[in-house]
Order: C-alpha cells, then sequence, then structure tokens
C-alpha cells in the first residue's frame, strides 16, 4: 500500500468515526464512555494522519 493510499484510508477512517460520533452525541442515551472512547480512537487517527503527513515532505 503506498503512502498516499494509506493515508487516504486514515482520512476515510476519521471522518467515518466523526460521523459515528455526531450520530451518537445526537442520540439523547448516549454514554460518556463510548463518546469519550470515539473521542480517543479519532484523537489516534489523527496523530497517525498528522505523523504521515510529516514524513511524507521528508
Amino acid at each position: 500500500m503506498s503512502l498516499q493510499s494509506h493515508l487516504a484510508e486514515l482520512v476515510k477512517r476519521h471522518e467515518a468515526l466523526d460521523r459515528e460520533l455526531a450520530a451518537i452525541v445526537a442520540r439523547p442515551s448516549a454514554a460518556d464512555e463510548e463518546i469519550a472512547a470515539l473521542k480517543r480512537r479519532k484523537l489516534l487517527l489523527k496523530d497517525q494522519i498528522e505523523r504521515l503527513k510529516g514524513s511524507s515532505v521528508h
């Protein structure tokens, strides 16, 4: 898998988590733990994306 395709896949997963998070937050019965877990996963993906973008510059 090329760097660009890997980066694109990570961006897709990040966007999917963003949509999932928005749907969960909209539910009145949203569990704080579930929201926090999704936010952590989203942040990890963002960190991976930024790291890959940084390494592709060098």
